[in-house]
């Protein structure tokens, strides 16, 4: 039997009214009593049916964007691509901001039982098969973004390709010494570009060093993906003194820049002591001169929009699972000896 809004009151120890304002998210209830709310319905798979009823007469045309952040400069660049895209069919973005990872599956509930929108985007955060689950049996079409779930619509970056390109790119230069800066590794992106990294290594007779691989494990907000964290990590290479790498290959634009000043405070030569490539090419990186594997971002957008539309139109029950390449683009920091810009398709 289908479970009601009282079964929900019963066991979150609340009254219904406080139920249906947690589900309509109204503002006069306490934060972790709306969260706790959600979570029971998550677990009871508990729907509103008026909801629901309102939901099959029209369209809100409203879509839910889930990022971990808004600051991070990847995605206010994938983002204002979904926006344009959205705008030309006439919808909306509608964002939830994730500000702890350990807080994703609240947002998660909120938009499966808020149902603001028509579908929903899920930008670079893992989702476990019960919430993929819970996506499908609530009928909300779902596109994961820079990211992967067999059961879920995807489009991702070859992510182990691209950290491949990028290694093979120092070793081509005759770096023997490559260390990596990464993200936490409890983001999809960092576990895979330190898998590339290692393999990479190894197809090449090169060891991997441990104090070579710098894991971030400060600010979780970000999944280390942030200037602070290629700082410290750079600065943890340096002060290998005679051990120190001579090139880095560091898994965000964002992190390389960090590395970038710490190496400048240490009168550390780039790319003449330690060579430095990237991983976004985000907009102004070109002005540091930056070498980096360049996302696809405008394409990546397009077929999220795309698919996501053909979901809620109807127009497709077809599993889709897209890689996209990324792009080097050889700038100064490598030490190639080319000059100006360049860029070699994978």
């Amino acid at each position: 039997m289908p479970k009601t809004i009282y079964d929900v009151a019963r066991q979150a120890g609340v009254g219904i009214a406080t139920v249906s304002r947690a589900l309509n998210n109204q503002p006069n209830i306490n934060k972790s009593t709306k969260e706790k709310i959600l979570r029971i319905a998550g677990e009871l798979n508990y729907t509103p049916h008026g909801l629901a009823r309102g939901l099959a007469r029209k369209h809100t045309h409203q879509i839910a964007a889930v990022v971990p952040f808004f600051f991070n400069y990847f995605f206010l660049g994938l983002l204002k691509n979904l926006q344009y895209q959205l705008t030309d069919h006439n919808y909306d973005l509608f964002l939830y901001s994730v500000d702890r990872i350990d807080n994703k599956e609240t947002i998660f509930d909120r938009v499966l039982f808020e149902r603001k929108c028509d579908g929903a985007l899920i930008l670079s955060l893992g989702i476990d098969d019960l919430y993929a689950k819970k996506f499908l049996r609530a009928k909300m079409p779902v596109i994961l973004v820079d990211n992967y779930h067999p059961l879920l619509d995807s489009i991702s970056i070859a992510n182990i390709r691209g950290a491949k390109v990028a290694v093979e790119h120092l070793i081509s230069q005759g770096y023997k010494k490559i260390a990596l800066i990464n993200g936490s590794l409890s983001s999809y992106p960092a576990r895979s570009r330190l898998e590339g990294y290692k393999e990479t290594l190894q197809s090449h007779n090169l060891v991997c060093r441990p104090e070579y691989v710098v894991n971030a494990t400060g600010d979780m907000a970000q999944d280390g993906f942030n200037e602070s964290a290629g700082y410290d990590a750079m600065q943890n290479l340096i002060a290998l003194n005679d051990e120190r790498p001579d090139a880095v290959f560091v898994a965000s634009d964002v992190q390389a820049l960090g590395a970038l000043r710490a190496a400048k405070e240490y009168n550390i030569r780039i790319p003449e002591d330690i060579a430095v490539i990237g991983f976004d090419d985000i907009d102004f990186v070109k002005y540091v001169g930056l070498t980096t594997m360049r996302q696809p971002v405008q394409s990546m957008a397009e077929l999220a929009v795309n698919r996501l539309l053909q979901r809620i139109d109807k127009k497709t029950s077809d599993k889709f699972q897209v890689e996209l390449n990324a792009e080097l683009v050889i700038r100064e920091t490598c030490g190639c000896n080319k000059e100006g810009f360049h860029a070699n398709q994978i």
